[in-house]
């Protein structure tokens, strides 16, 4: 079978003279073309007249029909309640030279920030005579009073003398180590307390300690529910004394360097470096405050701080060639170590004090 030769075929030229017929433009596909936006304009505005005519009271915007059922107006969205536009009554406070009612209350020695906090939230704070609120600035001559429910609250607060052995820090718990408030309980209470106070569950509740004392250190630490202890001992302006009875060994080089001397290091210790110990060291780029730094025997220092870096006294012996072997902190302020065994607590008497 063969195939059938394929032939050309060519469309009739139009005769001459006469013009060819035009052809019907054809739409390309794809969406329609864009219509000027008057003509949109003019068509929903037709469209409103209409409804505005069918609806004279307001409804559904749509065409009305006979059979488009009627849909009720929606109801009212809920409106926000209006912010609350107040200004800060700190910075208002500051530009008069006022200050926060709860540091206020700190400085007249009522109570903590932290309490003074609560006892606002709690309305048991007026101002000249008014309740007063969270965050209030107060001027100097401001009459501060405290409800009885406050002094009330206060008085169940304990503070409480703990000789911390070696081995707790004075803190949260660190590197395995326990902290030393793990030691108030029953059973390390100590016969000979004078207090009066008997030991209840809530007395370990919010316990804080007032000021560190160091792992390798033992000695006086205080624990405290009180902020007003806690300020005393620890706030900005305190200058409580502090009294240590700091061993020392003679170590130009370093404890495992040449040279150290562990017997009768009073005799060779440079008088001049005895007096850098008590003015002119410096610690976290800080000049110290003067102390007091005397022998108490041939291998023991006594120190009289006004102040509380991390690991001071250890850190000033290290400037002057002295490696310290153990350090007990015996006094803070009035209040004296005395005979409380190791491990063993105290309440402080209601006729002591800082």
């Amino acid at each position: 079978m063969t195939d059938k030769p394929k032939t050309l075929q060519l469309k009739a030229k139009p005769a001459a003279g006469k013009p060819a017929a035009p052809r019907t433009p054809v739409r390309p596909r794809g969406p329609a073309r864009a219509r000027p936006l008057s003509e949109v304009q003019a068509e929903r505005a037709a469209r409103e007249a209409a409804w505005a005519a069918q609806n004279p009271s307001g409804g559904d915007r749509r065409p009305r029909t006979d059979a488009t059922p009627r849909v009720p107006p929606a109801a009212p969205r809920a409106t926000r309640p209006p912010r609350d536009t107040r200004p800060d009554l700190a910075r208002v406070g500051n530009v008069r030279g006022e200050i926060r009612l709860n540091k206020r209350m700190a400085e007249l020695g009522l109570c903590s920030r932290r309490e003074a906090d609560e006892w606002i939230a709690r309305g048991w704070v007026l101002v000249n005579g008014q309740p007063a609120v969270m965050g209030q600035p107060v001027p100097p001559e401001a009459q501060v009073e405290v409800l009885p429910q406050a002094r009330h609250q206060q008085a169940g607060q304990v503070t409480i003398l703990l000789h911390k052995p070696v081995g707790y820090v004075s803190g949260l718990p660190e590197d395995g180590h326990e902290s030393a408030a793990v030691l108030i309980k029953p059973q390390s209470h100590w016969r000979e307390d004078r207090s009066g106070r008997r030991f209840e569950a809530v007395h370990t509740r919010g316990l804080a300690p007032a000021g560190r004392l160091d792992i390798d250190s033992t000695g006086l630490l205080v624990l405290t529910q009180d902020g007003r202890v806690a300020r005393t001992l620890i706030g900005e302006d305190s200058g409580v004394e502090k009294e240590y009875l700091v061993r020392v060994h003679w170590a130009p080089n370093g404890p495992k360097g040449a040279g150290v001397v562990a017997q009768d290091v009073q005799a060779i210790f440079p008088a001049e470096r005895l007096a850098l110990l008590r003015h002119g060291l410096s610690l976290d780029e800080q000049p110290l405050k003067p102390a007091q730094v005397d022998w108490q025997n041939p291998e023991q220092l006594r120190f009289v701080l006004r102040e509380g870096k991390k690991r001071q006294i250890r850190r000033m012996c290290e400037q002057v060639g002295l490696h310290v072997v153990g350090l007990k902190r015996i006094r803070i302020g009035r209040v004296m170590l005395g005979n409380l065994p190791v491990g063993q607590w105290r309440y402080l008497g209601v006729n002591e004090a800082f």
